[in-house]
């Protein structure tokens, strides 16, 4: 009775394999491997991004479906065990990151994947940002994208959230790691020669210019100190000297007096007759 009792919920398990099964056989594989931008741009690979290369014309096959391309993110050892989302509710979000190890963002519509060019060029770079979002709070498919390293693909889904076609994975893309400010090298032996000669260049500029500076200031405060010419009248703080004669009559008068009328030792006038 146990045994007849158990059957129903086998057989539940069995349908719902087969259907698994159905479904994946009929989700199309896409022979192709997202990768990273063939642009030789900065800034390509950083410590919280990664830039991918649009899946232009990937999907072609697919372009009369009205259908979303979802980019599928999954740390590496995590992306074995995703399951492809049956609805638009089972599509995984940022935080599933930290708890399930995947999760969907860059939603774009296949309009959005045009196999050319547009006419004159001048576009955009064909290329997807991974990861630049990383403070997102409110927003449900937002970018964020803490240390990896990470494998990648595509999933193509039609109106109704079913899944049309995929991509294969990709291969590891591990971001690049930063140094702590402790361990960054600072021994000028190992800094590149471009970079001694303008260090040396901007000293000697820098000495140059302090020595101007001191010469100009120099010569500015020496005459100050050192005037040419004695002034008649010298300050010192608010006292005034002056200078005085010592004799009433000035020596130019003095040499045309007539005889008998040198000045004597007084020089005050005499009052005798």
């Amino acid at each position: 009775m146990r045994l007849l009792g158990s059957w129903p919920g086998l057989w539940l398990l069995i349908l719902a394999g087969l259907s698994w099964v159905l479904l994946c056989l009929s989700l199309e594989q896409i022979p192709y491997t997202p990768q990273m931008t063939a642009w030789d741009l900065e800034g390509k690979v950083t410590a919280t991004t990664f830039s991918l290369e649009q899946p232009r014309c990937v999907f072609d096959r697919h372009a009369g479906v009205a259908g979303t391309v979802w980019l599928v993110v999954a740390l590496s050892n995590a992306s074995r065990d995703f399951r492809n989302p049956q609805t638009q509710a089972e599509i995984p979000a940022s935080p599933q990151l930290h708890t399930h190890g995947h999760y969907m963002t860059l939603p774009l519509s296949l309009a959005q994947l045009p196999c050319e060019d547009p006419p004159g060029g001048g576009g955009p770079v064909a290329l997807l940002r991974v990861g630049n979002d990383f403070g997102c709070r409110q927003r449900l498919y937002c970018n964020p994208l803490p240390p990896g390293p990470y494998r990648v693909k595509f999933l193509l889904m039609d109106a109704g959230g079913s899944p049309v076609a995929e991509t294969r994975w990709s291969d590891p893309i591990t971001l690049r790691q930063g140094q702590a400010p402790g361990t960054i090298d600072t021994w000028p032996g190992r800094r590149s020669g471009g970079m001694i000669v303008i260090t040396s260049i901007l000293c000697t500029l820098a000495g140059l210019l302090l020595l101007a500076f001191l010469a100009a200031s120099t010569v500015r405060f020496s005459s100050l100190w050192w005037p040419g010419e004695t002034p008649e009248q010298l300050r010192i703080g608010s006292f005034r000297q002056t200078r005085y004669a010592t004799h009433h009559i000035p020596p130019s008068e003095a040499a045309t007096l007539p005889v008998g009328c040198e000045p004597g030792p007084d020089p005050l006038p005499s009052l005798s007759p």
